[in-house]
């Protein structure tokens, strides 16, 4: 640091650095030699002669940082982050959430909503849920690494069937995850450690968060073909082409209904053509259930490609949840299912799960599989659902026809009959990304920007409003 003081007259300014003289006089005066605002003003002294009339010394003291503004200044080692772009999906939420106009609606979030557009929570569920708070003999104790043990033999009878061969047979092992996502992982995971081709196929589109998650576990990504933009129907024939394709033994990621995001499922029939080719080939089937019962109103249905595929003695993995069918979005249940070729395989794929869970995270959350395993363990309860999550399929294809018909009512140009073909929670309108954004801005409706709407998220009331929306896009924006 240079110290310096200023002779400051009305014909001249001249700088001279400090002496040490000067600065012991300073320090004489007690003030503190580091300052941001400090300065010496000794007496004025007259000269007399060469037009000067006095002359004012002022020391200057240039700041130092002390450990007070250090600290006030803190360095993070995070500063050089880069800020992380917000989830495709997620992110239409949060941004719904900021729009203040009245009318904004949300066809983005895959949450059931009723008529009225408020979140539903199933009666059976508070039923369940009821019963479990009021037993004082029940207690929070961790679970088992595998979960709650009534909560994964009544999973896997709901998937699979009770009677099925690979239920009856021990063939099947589950352990709880962490809903659907948390499921994948797990699986994930184990198929990165142990499976001897890691690399999996996903279709053209899929669940964006499928992406990322298998990446994380190690495996490679690669994709078929699946959505045919043209007739916004199945790719059937690049489908097949695609898998057979593929390397003998890659595992193949298959949605069991009520495709994420497109609606749009493989007939029966085409299932089993599908079917017959991977097995034909070695691979392996990796199944994403998050909409059994939700797709067509019918569990036993919905389980159709699931059931085949378990049936003819391969081996397979499933991911399943009960966010959608049962309503349990924030509490987080879901299972993995392994059926494997034998009891015994069975056996040793459960011991390496949990060495794959214990260090994730150790043993799952108890109150929502109580909740489940109450609702399926109970005659009336089991029955009572059933009927509900009819009802809540209904209500989605009731709300298909009607935006089918408005829109036909109105005019729109196009085919819009893939409305009435998709099925489950989603609908793959075929909107473009300007039009998405188009109807954002003028009409704040919102939705994710490959043009994917949340039937579930349409009402009676807003139909209109859509229909204006898309209508005007369609006419008005390439």
């Amino acid at each position: 640091m240079v110290l310096s003081f200023l002779n400051c007259t009305s014909s001249q300014t001249r700088h001279r650095p400090l002496t040490h003289s000067s600065l012991s006089s300073i320090h004489s005066t007690g003030r503190p030699l580091i300052s941001s605002a400090a300065c010496i003003l000794p007496e004025d002294k007259e000269q007399k002669g060469g037009g000067d009339i006095a002359v004012r010394t002022v020391f200057f003291f240039l700041p130092l940082p002390t450990m007070a503004s250090a600290q006030a200044m803190p360095i993070s080692v995070w500063e050089k982050l880069t800020e992380a772009p917000e989830d495709a999906i997620l992110g239409v939420t949060v941004a719904y959430n900021k729009d203040p106009n009245p009318v904004k609606l949300n066809l983005g979030v895959g949450a059931y909503r009723t008529d009225e557009g408020k979140p539903l929570v199933l009666e059976v569920v508070r039923q369940a849920e009821a019963r479990l708070v009021a037993d004082r003999s029940r207690y929070k104790e961790y679970l088992p690494i595998v979960g709650l043990a009534a909560f994964n033999k009544l999973s896997k009878e709901l998937a699979f069937g009770a009677d099925h061969p690979a239920v009856v047979a021990n063939r099947i092992t589950t352990v709880q995850g962490l809903s659907g996502t948390g499921s994948l992982r797990v699986g994930a995971e184990f198929m990165g450690q142990h499976y001897h081709t890691p690399i999996i196929y996903v279709p053209v589109p899929t669940w964006g968060n499928h992406n990322k998650i298998f990446p994380k576990a190690g495996l490679k990504v690669q994709s078929y073909r699946y959505y045919d933009p043209a007739t916004r129907g199945l790719n059937f024939t690049g489908m097949m082409e695609d898998l057979k394709a593929a390397p003998d033994g890659a595992i193949i990621l298959l949605h069991v209904c009520a495709h994420n995001p497109t609606g749009v499922d493989p007939l029966p029939e085409q299932w089993d053509a599908i079917r017959q080719l991977i097995r034909a080939k070695g691979q392996f089937p990796f199944f994403d259930s998050a909409y059994q019962g939700f797709a067509s109103g019918d569990l036993d249905a919905d389980a159709y490609a699931l059931r085949s595929f378990a049936a003819d003695g391969g081996e397979l993995a499933l991911a399943q949840s009960y966010a959608k069918n049962m309503g349990l979005y924030g509490e987080r249940v879901g299972a993995l299912s392994m059926v494997c070729a034998t009891a015994a395989a069975a056996k040793l794929v459960e011991g390496q799960l949990k060495l794959v869970i214990r260090p994730m995270y150790s043993s799952p959350p108890l109150h929502g599989a109580a909740i489940v395993a109450t609702v399926l363990s109970e005659e009336k309860l089991l029955h009572d659902w059933k009927a509900e999550l009819k009802g809540m399929a209904d209500r989605i294809i009731e709300m298909r026809h009607k935006l089918y018909d408005a829109l036909l009512q109105r005019g729109t140009p196009g085919d819009w009959t893939h409305i009435l073909k998709q099925i489950g929670m989603f609908t793959f309108t075929g909107l473009t990304k300007p039009q998405v954004d188009f109807m954002r801005e003028k009409y704040h409706v919102y939705m994710t920007g490959d043009g994917r709407i949340s039937m579930a998220g349409l009402s009676t009331a807003t139909v209109p409003h859509l229909v204006n929306a898309i209508d005007d896009a369609v006419r008005n924006i390439a």
